[in-house]
């Protein structure tokens, strides 16, 4: 168990102050950043990471898009198009999703 710097596990202050007003509770990323247990804090609010597990980009559903802040599956591939140069959505793309909850 180890305490993370929030900008490392969230990399926008959009999604940490999403965050903080319970509208994200999950981020999904190329790479593990954290372990279950791993604790992170925010404006001096403490959250816990809940579940890390692999999965693919195709696996993901319009709900995993809502817990990451965005309306839809739909809505979750443009912005991953906007953030990342390059970026083309693949099924098969294995993602590392990280779970957390406010403590």
């Amino acid at each position: 168990m180890s305490e993370l710097d929030a900008g490392e596990l969230l990399p926008s202050d959009r999604m940490q102050t999403q965050a903080l007003e319970g509208d994200v509770t999950q981020i999904h990323r190329g790479h593990r950043y954290a372990e279950a247990g791993d604790t992170f804090a925010i404006d001096g609010t403490t959250f816990e990471v809940t579940d890390v597990r692999e999965r693919t980009l195709g696996e993901l559903t319009d709900e995993d898009a809502q817990a990451e802040g965005m309306d839809d599956l739909d809505g979750y591939r443009r912005m991953l198009e906007r953030a990342h140069e390059n970026f083309e959505w693949d099924d098969d793309s294995e993602v590392v999703l990280h779970r957390f909850e406010r403590r």
